[in-house]
């Protein structure tokens, strides 16, 4: 069989309707097998070494702590905080479904989390509130992309894996895009509120925005504290403790909505910046914080919740783990084969212009995300776009950016886009009805992705000034 013929059978198996994930193994398998290329135990010992990674371990306690935050009763409390912050304004609930997912996304890591934990209550509300049901399907897809944007997010921790990247430089680079995909989601609120003439879902109140801001303000000044303290010669560590101690102090006096889940995010980000713990020991950190907030103060996690939990985050871990094992004998195949060569030698034999091959790559991730979900994409493309992006002198940190942007905007389009059948499913409507109510959704996408990709000071500045 010629490494022709290996690519071919590996299209094959997945047009067949077999999964990616046998696919890659099960080409790479019978390759090995028709050829003798290597002995055949090679397969086996590759996939095993592709999954026997520290920076792996990440991933089941990140995925555990967004389940932990799903099963307390977090969305909730974020719903209401977003809705005293911004509910007020023309098109409140609309605004109020981004600010939630652009929170939520702080602790889920995943889009389809977010899609089905607070998309549930946000289109209901809205519902409920006489929008139109597409818009609310609509504005609850494109800010569910919020959740592997804004850190943590499992996605950035498998690409730095496969391109041996910082996954604290790759959490630092997705805040300001976050920030910006946000602002033009809300834009286009406001736009179709104006077309519409809706007005706000809330009487405006000083005392709930200004406790609101409190809240905000808590947030942002409670790393900042912790960097002045530090700075004096204060042991990091006990100064964070020292800080929660009177945070939760706050809270049981102001009775705050959403401060210590908000917390989730700035304790693990500091923690990674500060050089306080690694990714995967922030990741334990979240757990441990997800399960002190479920079970000890606001007590809405209760020991049997927690074995449902640890059994969905279980099956989701072995899941994500044997696409990235079946990838790793994948990818090293096609560095066999010197496929990559090939394709690199191609790629820049066309272009030597960095904007043009982020033109076409962006174009091939799109159209790959259609088809697979982020995990199996990352895995395959990562181990064939990552050597022309290093010798066009690309940052890998922003190119993750633009891979992981472009395989969100993916999940919205089917025939594989796993939140377009989620949020189907929730609102109760055809998957063609839902498609169309997504639409409109695409244009502040792109172009928050023409944004993310030509504008690099967006995602590197953070990383740059932490790192």
């Amino acid at each position: 069989m010629s490494p022709a013929g290996f690519k071919l059978l590996f299209l094959a198996l997945m047009g067949s309707g077999i999964p990616v994930a046998i696919a890659m193994a099960g080409s790479s398998l019978i390759f090995v097998m028709a050829t003798g290329l290597v002995p055949d135990f090679v397969v086996i010992h590759r996939m095993v070494s592709g999954i026997d990674s520290f920076p792996l371990l990440a991933v089941p306690f990140f995925i555990l702590a967004g389940n932990l935050m799903n099963s307390a009763g977090i969305t909730n409390r974020i719903y209401n905080f977003a809705l005293a912050l911004v509910g007020w304004l023309r098109g409140g609930l609309g605004h109020v479904n981004v600010v939630g997912s652009m929170i939520f996304a702080g602790m889920s890591g995943t889009a389809i989390a977010d899609a089905a934990g607070l998309g549930t209550i946000e289109i209901k509300a809205m519902k409920d509130h006489g929008y139109d049901l597409e818009f609310a399907v609509g504005v609850t897809a494109a800010s569910a992309t919020l959740g592997p944007i804004i850190p943590p997010s499992l996605p950035f921790v498998i690409y730095a894996m496969f391109a041996n990247v910082s996954v604290g430089a790759l959490f630092l680079a997705g805040i300001l895009p976050g920030v910006v995909l946000a602002l033009l989601m809300m834009s286009t609120v406001a736009f179709f509120a104006h077309k519409n003439k809706w007005g706000g879902d809330i009487a405006f109140e000083w005392k709930r925005i200004g406790k609101a801001l409190l809240e905000l303000a808590i947030v942002a000044g409670f790393p900042i504290g912790i960097w002045i303290a530090t700075r004096q010669g204060t042991d990091p560590v006990w100064t964070v403790v020292i800080g929660l101690v009177l945070l939760l102090a706050a809270d049981r006096y102001f009775r705050f909505n959403a401060v210590l889940p908000i917390m989730t995010p700035v304790l693990l980000i500091g923690g990674m910046t500060s050089g306080v713990f690694t990714a995967t020991e922030g990741a334990i950190a979240a757990c441990v914080w997800a399960l002190f907030l479920g079970i000890a103060w606001f007590r809405t996690l209760h020991w049997k919740m927690l074995i449902k939990v640890s059994m969905d985050t279980i099956e989701t871990t072995a899941t994500v783990l044997f696409i990235v094992a079946a990838a790793s004998i994948f990818g090293w195949m096609l560095t066999v084969t010197k496929t990559t060569e090939l394709i690199a030698g191609w790629v820049l034999g066309f272009t030597q212009e960095p904007w043009v091959f982020l033109l076409l790559a962006n174009g091939l991730m799109l159209f790959v995300g259609c088809f697979l979900e982020p995990v199996a994409a990352i895995t395959i493309l990562v181990p064939v776009l990552l050597p022309i992006v290093l010798q066009l002198g690309i940052d890998p940190v922003h190119f993750g950016l633009i891979m992981v942007l472009n395989l969100m905007i993916g999940l919205l389009h089917p025939p594989m886009g796993l939140v377009l059948y989620v949020l189907a499913r929730v609102a109760k409507l055809s998957i063609e009805r839902t498609t169309m109510a997504i639409l409109p959704w695409l244009v502040p996408l792109l172009i928050s992705l023409a944004l993310v990709t030509y504008v690099p000071i967006i995602s590197l500045w953070l990383p740059r000034l932490a790192m």
